[in-house]
């Protein structure tokens, strides 16, 4: 088994405040004008972006050479983070200065993926103070968090939310372990809240094995769930259609090229339709790319600067 190599997102500063709010109504949805993108045929492909360190943006800069169609068609902003608030008891969304800088700048950091029809979901992490999606009290405090995200893909105009249970750290400042109904009443009450919005699972952690209870499983209330583990492949465990399904994990410039494109391979070959790189960074990356784009989609993929 291979282990996930993540950067933690630590510096903790509260996202939610009136004043974005105020800033952002304007630009609260997605829908800005732009050409359609380049249609392609074959799997979905996902990037994850560590934006403590790079942008964005990079997601849109790789095209197929043939018929010029996005690579990438979800960009994931990695990472917000699921924070305890020790006076209130409760979880708390944060988001660090560089997530919270992405956000403040939508207009120029977002809706230029968007416009390409890219659709750009925020991951949401542990932050080692106790709080994870596998240990809200009550089904009203799950509720209360529910809110808090949907809120923020709302005001950020988001494509939605991936949950990524790592670094939690459950029991620290007095928080409880992991239970049965803690994430299903959080993911139920996230798909109501927005019912058309992409909601992803990162299958790893309590949560991604808690997901039935009381009657009700939420598996079908995601629209992806993917591996965790990258060089790798690992079908998640997960009630959903191979459609919605990435077994393979890549980290981009640090899975070999060739394991890269046997995954790809494999993911079509078995009639997977989701396949999940990480770490995409400034580089031109284009000849790591190629190697898995020729096996989902038989074309090179082309960088623009």
């Amino acid at each position: 088994m291979f282990t996930p190599v993540r950067s933690r997102v630590r510096t903790a500063v509260l996202a939610l405040s009136a004043a974005m709010a105020l800033a952002f109504g304007a630009t609260a949805t997605t829908g800005a004008a732009a050409a359609p993108a380049p249609t392609k045929q074959g799997p979905t492909s996902v990037a994850y972006v560590e934006v403590n360190n790079n942008s964005m943006l990079n997601v849109g800069k790789y095209t197929l050479a043939n018929g010029g169609g996005n690579v990438f068609d979800v960009a994931v902003i990695f990472a917000a983070n699921i924070n305890y608030d020790t006076g209130a008891k409760a979880a708390t969304l944060y988001f660090n200065e560089n997530v919270q800088h992405v956000l403040d700048n939508a207009a120029t950091q977002i809706r230029p993926l968007q416009q390409q029809g890219i659709k750009v979901v925020l991951s949401v992490l542990g932050n080692h103070q106790g709080a994870g999606f596998a240990n809200f009290p009550s089904q009203q405090a799950a509720s209360t968090f529910a809110k808090q995200l949907s809120d923020s893909v709302a005001r950020y105009g988001l494509d939605g939310i991936d949950f990524d249970d790592e670094y939690a750290e459950y029991g620290n400042n007095g928080t409880g372990q992991p239970n049965a109904s803690s994430f299903v009443y959080l993911v139920s009450a996230l798909r109501a809240n927005m019912p058309d919005k992409i909601i992803s699972l990162y299958n790893i952690g309590p949560a991604a094995s808690r997901l039935s209870y009381g009657g009700v499983d939420v598996s079908s209330k995601f629209d992806y769930a993917w591996n965790p583990y990258y060089g790798s492949w690992q079908v998640p465990g997960i009630a959903l259609p191979k459609s919605k399904l990435s077994p393979a994990a890549v980290e981009i410039g640090r899975t070999s090229q060739s394991t890269a494109a046997d995954l790809a391979r494999r993911t079509v070959g078995e009639g997977y339709g989701v396949y999940l790189t990480y770490n995409l960074d400034g580089a031109d990356r284009s000849a790591d790319v190629s190697a898995f784009t020729r096996e989902l989609y038989g074309s090179d993929a082309v960088y623009a600067p």
